[in-house]
C-alpha cells in the first residue's frame, strides 16, 4: 500500500502554487480506469506534482508527457526515471499542445483551482476559435476541479443561475461534458476548504452548434451574462445591440420580455445571435 500521505507531508507543499497532492489511492485509481489508457495512448498529465498519478500513469500509457511548474516537484518527478515519461519545466498556459507530439492526447489534470478557466479555454479554445491547436490535439480530457465549478461545467438552463453561464457554454460547445465523482477534502494533502469533483470532457470534432458567425455568437452570449441581476434585454442594449432587433428576436424566439440570460439553453442563444445579425 503506498502511503502517499507520508510522501506529500516529506515534500514542502508550496502554497503559492495552489497545490493540494491528491492522497486518495482509490481516487487515483478511479482516473486511471475513466481515461481508459492503454498501451497506444499518450497521455498529457497538467501539474503532476510530484507524481503520485504519474507513476500510475506510466505503467499503462504508452507514453506520459507531465508539464510542471514548480522546479521541486520536477525533481521528484525525475526521480520516477521510466523510459515512457518526459517531463516538462514549464508553465501550460504557455505550451502549444499540438508542438509536443504528433499523436492525439488524453489530458488528465490535478489542476490549482484558481486557473481552472483559463486552462479549460486554453485546452479547448474559445467558442469562435473553430480551428484551435490545442483541441485538435486532444480526444479526452480528465480535471480535478472544485465541486462548484463542476457545476458550473456540466449546467443547463435548468440549473441555479449561479451555476450556468459562460463557463458552462465554452466547456460545453467544445466536450461533452460530465461529473465522473464527487472527491472529499480528506483526499487531498493538504486538505483544500472545498469538496472537489473529477470531470470528464470528451472533445467533439464539431462545435455543438452550426452557426452563420462564431464571433457575433461568443459576442451575445457575453452580452447575455455581463451583468446578472439585469434582464438578456438590458444586457443586450448595453452591449450596444440594436433595440429593434433585441426586440425582435426575443418575440421570434417565444421569449418573456423580461427573461434573463441564464435562462436560455445554448440552442436557444444560438439562434438568438443569428437573430440579432438579421
Amino acid at each position: 500500500m503506498v502511503d502517499y500521505l507520508q510522501r506529500a507531508k516529506f515534500f514542502r507543499t508550496k502554497k503559492r502554487l495552489g497545490q493540494n497532492f491528491l492522497i486518495n489511492p482509490d481516487v487515483i485509481s478511479d482516473i486511471i480506469d475513466f481515461a481508459n489508457i492503454s498501451k497506444e495512448d499518450v497521455v498529457l498529465e497538467i501539474g503532476p506534482g510530484v507524481g503520485f498519478v504519474t507513476e500510475q500513469l506510466v505503467k499503462y500509457a504508452k507514453k506520459v508527457i507531465a508539464i510542471e511548474l514548480d522546479e521541486e516537484a520536477v525533481k521528484e518527478l525525475e526521480k520516477l526515471d521510466c523510459d515512457n515519461l518526459e517531463i516538462i519545466h514549464q508553465d501550460i498556459l504557455k505550451t502549444d499542445i499540438s508542438s509536443l507530439t504528433d499523436e492525439k492526447v488524453k489530458v488528465v489534470a490535478n489542476i490549482p483551482y484558481y486557473i481552472t478557466s483559463p486552462i479549460i479555454a486554453h485546452l479547448l479554445g474559445e467558442i469562435d476559435d473553430l480551428n484551435n491547436k490545442n483541441r485538435n490535439s486532444i480526444t479526452d480530457i480528465i480535471l480535478m476541479v472544485q465541486e462548484e465549478v463542476a457545476r458550473r461545467i456540466v449546467a443547463s438552463e435548468k440549473s441555479s443561475a449561479k451555476q450556468y453561464g459562460l463557463l458552462t457554454i465554452l466547456s460545453q460547445f467544445w466536450a461533452d461534458c460530465s461529473i465522473i465523482r464527487l472527491v472529499g477534502r480528506k483526499s487531498f494533502y493538504p486538505a483544500p476548504k472545498v469538496n472537489s469533483a473529477l470531470v470528464s470532457m470528451k472533445v467533439r470534432e464539431n462545435p455543438l452548434l452550426k452557426l452563420e458567425d462564431y464571433s457575433h455568437f461568443r459576442k451575445t452570449i457575453k452580452a447575455a451574462f455581463s451583468q446578472r441581476r439585469k434582464t438578456l434585454k438590458n444586457c443586450l442594449l448595453g452591449a450596444g445591440f440594436d433595440k429593434n432587433k433585441i426586440t425582435s428576436a426575443i418575440s421570434e424566439l417565444g421569449l418573456d420580455e423580461n427573461i434573463r440570460g441564464e435562462k436560455l439553453s445554448i440552442e436557444q442563444f444560438g439562434k438568438l445571435s443569428e437573430l440579432l445579425m438579421v
